[in-house]
């Protein structure tokens, strides 16, 4: 499902929308939840099993209620200083919806629609790194360790502590996989509507270290999804 621009206007609505989940005003539950009511329907009519939401670097009210409407989310982390700034801002905003929400839900009348509220961290995708000599540039190294340091820091604990049906498996391996930067691929790519792999951007064999790539974060995802709800 596209997104659109205008979905802008809508944030711009759904801060009210929240205050008044909190005055018990059932425009304000309906506002909140429209797009997770709506993404049900389509998953409904087309028997989808899986949702992904791609959401901006943000913490705004769109992705508030896109994240509270996830099972788990997934971080996906350039190799640089603000990367790893920002996990600390993600954590704690985090926790926060978590807990305004399980207040919301205290208040809602029976029988109303709520979002899930328990977005769980699923892990993080390193990208946009530069490869030299088959391997991760040294400058770029440094910022992979110090994302998964602070997400183990400031994401898992401050969840945990939100609410004790999050961040409660063991994390051994917190990196899904790597996506490195594919430069001339990419726009191209967007351009036709199409995936990197199935663009006609350079050559077959960039394409299919493309495709090898993204399935490697599928097989991931799905072996820590397999014996789980959706």
């Amino acid at each position: 499902m596209p997104g659109d621009l205008r979905l802008s206007e809508f944030e711009a609505d759904l801060s009210q929308l929240w205050a008044e989940c909190f005055q018990r005003r059932p425009r304000g539950f309906k506002g909140t939840t429209a797009l997770s009511r709506l993404v049900n329907h389509v998953c409904k009519s087309r028997s989808v099993d899986f949702v992904l939401y791609d959401a901006g670097p943000n913490v705004g009210a769109l992705n508030r209620v896109l994240l509270l409407d996830c099972d788990y989310f997934i971080v996906p982390a350039a190799c640089d200083l603000f990367s790893v700034r920002a996990i600390t801002t993600l954590g704690r905003t985090l926790a926060s919806w978590v807990n305004d929400w399980s207040t919301v839900q205290a208040l809602a009348p029976d029988g109303t629609y709520l979002l899930p509220g328990l977005p769980d961290l699923l892990g993080y995708v390193p990208q946009r790194f530069r490869i030299y000599r088959g391997e991760v540039t040294q400058g770029q190294t440094g910022y992979i360790s110090q994302i998964e340091k602070h997400l183990r820091i400031d994401v898992v604990k401050p969840l945990h502590a939100a609410s004790a049906k999050l961040a409660n498996r063991p994390f051994t391996r917190l990196q899904l996989g790597m996506i490195k930067d594919f430069g001339s691929l990419v726009q191209p790519s967007q351009a036709q509507g199409v995936a990197i792999a199935n663009s006609t951007a350079g050559t077959a064999v960039q394409r299919e270290e493309a495709r090898a790539a993204f399935a490697r974060i599928a097989r991931r995802i799905a072996a820590l999804q397999k014996g789980k709800s959706k």
